[in-house]
């Protein structure tokens, strides 16, 4: 798993607005994701039980984060790969923050400015 885009993010000020924009668009349908006090949506094809994306209030972890479709890519060793980020001329954005029981996020900044997330899943 190691390498692949395990999941992509959209955040944005008006979270709802987009949600309806993409299930208009997309026949995505949405299902809502507690945030303490308001809510982000998982964003599931038509029919499907597995969500492909997330659309997220700029809120919260989420502050300061461009409205651009955020992938996320998931690594073995958050650590390291923040590191050799660092050592190759990226910038970190977002530095290790924890996702509850499903693992660890940051956010980097290529040398050309492109943002991704890195991602590294709980282990056991």
């Amino acid at each position: 798993m190691s390498g692949q885009i395990g999941w992509i993010d959209l955040t944005v000020p008006d979270a709802p607005a987009l949600r309806d924009f993409y299930q208009g668009v997309t026949g995505w349908t949405p299902s809502p994701v507690e945030m303490g006090g308001y809510q982000d949506f998982c964003m599931h094809p038509p029919g499907e039980p597995q969500p492909v994306a997330g659309i997220c209030h700029a809120r919260g972890h989420n502050v300061g984060l461009p409205p651009v479709w955020l992938v996320y890519i998931t690594v073995d060793d958050l650590e390291q790969s923040i590191r050799r980020c660092q050592e190759l001329h990226g910038k970190l954005l977002r530095p290790a923050t924890g996702m509850g029981p499903n693992g660890r996020y940051c956010v980097i900044e290529d040398p050309a400015g492109a943002v991704c997330a890195l991602f590294e899943p709980a282990k056991g």
